[in-house]
């Protein structure tokens, strides 16, 4: 089969087509067919190690699964001896956050893996571009800072590929939502939701007091040093990007009172029941899918070239 190999870290060129051994399921995995993939800023972190924290998880010198890409969407095409809840011809959609693998045209995933039936009237590409950021967006703002009805929720990068679900799910869930992006990406942002939306070329929300009762910086770009001072004094900062800062202003608030700063691997907290969730959503037309480009998967690393901009607006999604 053909995939996308990865075998050292560095820019996109690292990234080759190469045809490699088409994977046998075991007892309890599912074979996927797979159509769609996405290329997000975790994607290119994971290829680039950065943080550099990544090398002490996933390879030290070298990248510990070279077949890159943890979302996706396709077809069951073979099940294992004991696979109960799915069957041949299933259309999925779903995660492989701990091994990856979904640049490939194939992908072997346990059965009780985030694995689920696709949304109705959605197209693979489509529901791979739900999988991606909703689900962050998901265990950030509903596990993490339980918004709620009448709460202020302000997200940076609201155009991104977690911002735009991100604002989606934050009016589900009843809170009154402001977006920060670019003035090119305003009517986008207006358009999923958001009740007020700031340009962060004009405006810098962080010097504003007292607003806000969750922050969510869904592209790191700003600190909870930064951000604090536009929170209620029970206020929540979260961030989707680990770093030194984030880890010590969340042990420090956690011990003390007031605001808070949250940090979460939302990949890996990831199960079955999110997935339906979203599919419930998305079929109600609550949740709408926000794709901005779309590749081959022998185009992939320039997909993340173009993901390493930080221009992107919504998902990029790569088509296999």
């Amino acid at each position: 089969m053909k995939a996308i190999v990865c075998t050292k870290y560095g820019t996109p060129e690292v990234l080759r087509l190469q045809e490699v051994e088409k994977p046998v399921p075991k007892s309890n995995e599912v074979r996927i067919r797979v159509r769609a993939s996405v290329v997000g800023p975790s994607d290119c972190a994971f290829r680039k190690s950065d943080p550099l924290l990544i090398r002490f998880i996933y390879g030290l010198r070298k990248p510990k699964y070279s077949i890159l890409g943890a979302e996706l969407a396709g077809e069951v095409e073979a099940v294992g001896a004991d696979v109960a809840s799915f069957k041949v011809g299933d259309e999925v959609f779903g995660l492989s956050a701990k091994t990856f693998g979904a640049y490939a045209e194939y992908v072997c995933l346990p059965e009780k893996a985030p694995l689920s039936v696709k949304p109705a009237g959605l197209t693979y590409e489509e529901a791979v571009a739900i999988c991606d950021g909703a689900l962050t967006a998901l265990i950030f703002l509903r596990d993490k800072a339980k918004i709620r009805s009448g709460h202020k929720v302000l997200i940076n990068g609201a155009s991104g590929a977690v911002g735009i679900y991100a604002v989606q799910l934050a009016k589900y869930y009843g809170a009154e939502v402001t977006g920060v992006c670019s003035a090119g990406n305003a009517e986008l942002v207006r358009a999923m939701g958001a009740d007020r939306v700031i340009d962060y070329n004009k405006e810098d929300f962080t010097v504003n007091a007292g607003i806000y009762d969750v922050i969510f910086d869904a592209i790191g770009k700003r600190t909870y040093g930064q951000c604090k001072r536009a929170l209620t004094p029970q206020g929540i900062y979260l961030s989707t990007v680990l770093s030194g800062s984030i880890l010590f202003n969340m042990l420090r608030t956690a011990v003390f009172g007031g605001r808070k700063a949250m940090f979460v691997t939302a990949g890996l907290m990831q199960n079955q029941e999110n997935l339906a969730f979203l599919r419930e959503l998305c079929e109600a037309g609550t949740l709408k899918p926000v794709i901005d480009r779309r590749y081959p998967l022998e185009q992939t690393a320039e997909a993340h070239r173009y993901v390493d901009t930080g221009r992107k607006k919504g998902n990029v999604v790569i088509v296999i």
